[in-house]
């Protein structure tokens, strides 16, 4: 990975964090505070606390892609250290997706006469379980990456043995 790369993704991972603790701060002082309250068409206390838990998923991905990076840069990545950082990744996705689940049945009283709101916001916390399952698969590639590259290891240390 190119050091252009790594400084641009770096990049993105510090504003999106950045904007994330903005948004959680600005939810958690509307909790706080009681400066907006609520107009009786959806309960904004249980979504704001739904918001501030969703976006703490996201930068917990965020820190687990973060360190990922460095690993790669270093040229450590094909450890099994890098296996704490991926599932750090998968649980926040899931955990991602009951948080949603949580908001769709939040939502879903408001939505009795249209109940394909509801049906479409299921299907989307099917979807991001869907990509908890494609990081898990990318997780037992990387599984199969350590493996070959500790017997490669193991070989090399045959072969100067022998040499």
């Amino acid at each position: 990975m190119g050091k252009l790369t790594v400084r641009a993704l770096r990049a993105v991972l510090v504003v999106v964090l950045t904007g994330t603790v903005f948004v959680q701060a600005l939810m958690a002082w509307a909790l706080v505070s009681g400066n907006d309250p609520e107009d009786g068409s959806l309960p904004l206390t249980a979504l704001r606390v739904l918001t501030v838990l969703g976006i703490g998923t996201v930068q917990v991905a965020l820190v687990c892609v973060w360190r990922l990076v460095t690993m790669v840069r270093r040229g450590t990545v094909f450890s099994h250290a890098a296996f704490r950082y991926v599932d750090g990744i998968i649980g926040a996705i899931v955990a991602a997706a009951l948080v949603w689940f949580t908001v769709t049945a939040v939502n879903a009283p408001g939505q009795r006469d249209d109940p394909g709101v509801t049906l479409i916001m299921g299907g989307i916390g099917v979807a991001i379980l869907g990509v908890a399952l494609i990081v898990l698969v990318l997780r037992m590639l990387l599984a199969q990456a350590v493996a070959r590259d500790v017997e490669a290891a193991q070989m090399q240390a045959e072969l100067d043995e022998v040499i």
